[in-house]
C-alpha cells in the first residue's frame, strides 16, 4: 500500500512539478476569496454609512 501511495504521489516523475503547482493554485484561489470577503464586507459597510448619510440629510429641511 505504502509503496503504491508514493508511486501515485511521485505522478511519474511529474510530482515535482505537478504538487508545487497545485500548491500555489490553491494559495492563490485562497488568497482570491479572501480578497473577495474583505471586499464585500467593505462595500456593505460603506453602503450602510451612505445610507444613514442619505436618511439624515433628507430629514433635515433646506
Amino acid at each position: 500500500m505504502y509503496l503504491k501511495l508514493s508511486h501515485w504521489l511521485a505522478m511519474g516523475g511529474y510530482g515535482a512539478y505537478v504538487w508545487p503547482a497545485y500548491g500555489v493554485a490553491i494559495v492563490i484561489i485562497g488568497c482570491l476569496a479572501l480578497v473577495s470577503v474583505l471586499s464585500a464586507r467593505a462595500a456593505r459597510r460603506e453602503l450602510q454609512r451612505l445610507q444613514t448619510a442619505s436618511h439624515g440629510a433628507g430629514d433635515r429641511a433646506p
